[in-house]
């Protein structure tokens, strides 16, 4: 999923850890926008068929969908087109893998349009879907519930910065979780959870010379290019890591306000770090601290 995982697990049998490595694979074989064996991929290519795949990606689309209704569109995975068209074709980690589109591919695509019917998921002709942040965010929900459904007292999933715990952590409190400063590499903050989510989109991992200048991967929906703000990174706590990737989008589409003033009504709280190094919090971030 473009990055590393790390998994804590406290309590359960024997090789747990290492069955939940396979299921992270799983899923990466499963969501991959650079594998044409994945599901994602045959989604994309189905111009309008129904597709048969996994149960994991059916809860993840529902999950895109979702993500799109709540943000009111400000996390948009049908912009593909416009991040191949940037030039984020080919993976930053594996060169050897590029995602290719049909010629029927557009911007924007149609969320409403998505019909999924047991196993079967069709979308219109021309959207084509990026599980982006929101795949590593869900991942890390799920390899959550697989170690606690196996009988392990407590659990820390991060996948690509995307982080979730649930239950004991070791030390029999809470888990304690450091928020790194992109400048300077120390920390900016802890914040401590029993159980939840935090996610950080930034605008700093993924760049790259486009041909119209420097690109980044978040993409603001209202232009199809690179979004243009203040926003470096931002932070949010929430009760699934799915969610809290979500939310992130908000403070790289619009100015950072937007998220911080919409987030605890969304069930979040955030952390807003701009180019000049200013920190904004929500109002209910100090819960967490």
């Amino acid at each position: 999923m473009g990055g590393t995982a790390a998994i804590t697990v406290v309590g359960g049998p024997p090789g747990l850890v290492d069955d939940c490595f396979a299921l992270l694979d799983e899923l990466e074989q499963a969501w991959s926008r650079f594998l044409d064996t994945s599901d994602v991929w045959r989604l994309n290519w189905a111009q309008g068929r129904p597709v048969q795949v996994r149960s994991c990606t059916v809860r993840l689309v529902r999950e895109l969908i979702r993500a799109w209704a709540l943000t009111d569109g400000a996390f948009d995975p049908t912009t593909l087109p416009q991040l191949v068209a940037a030039g984020y074709a080919t993976s930053s980690t594996d060169p050897t893998r590029t995602t290719m589109l049909p010629d029927t591919a557009t911007w924007p695509g149609s969320m409403t349009d998505i019909d999924i019917d047991g196993p079967l998921v069709r979308l219109s002709v021309g959207t084509t879907l990026d599980p982006g942040g929101l795949g590593k965010g869900l991942a890390s929900d799920m390899l959550t519930e697989f170690v606690l459904d196996r009988g392990a007292d407590g659990v820390l999933v991060e996948v690509g910065g995307d982080l979730v715990v649930a239950g004991a952590a070791p030390d029999g409190g809470a888990w304690t979780i450091g928020i790194e400063d992109p400048f300077t590499g120390e920390l900016l903050t802890v914040v401590r959870l029993t159980r939840g989510a935090v996610a950080t989109s930034s605008r700093l991992v993924r760049m790259w010379t486009g041909a119209t200048g420097p690109a980044h991967h978040l993409i603001d929906p209202a232009t199809g290019v690179s979004a243009v703000t203040s926003t470096v990174t931002a932070t949010v706590v929430a009760g699934s890591g799915a969610r809290a990737e979500a939310l992130t989008k908000l403070a790289f589409v619009r100015e950072p306000e937007a998220l911080l003033g919409q987030v605890p009504r969304l069930g979040g709280a955030a952390l807003v770090l701009s180019a000049d190094r200013r920190q904004r919090r929500s109002v209910n971030w100090s819960d967490f601290e």
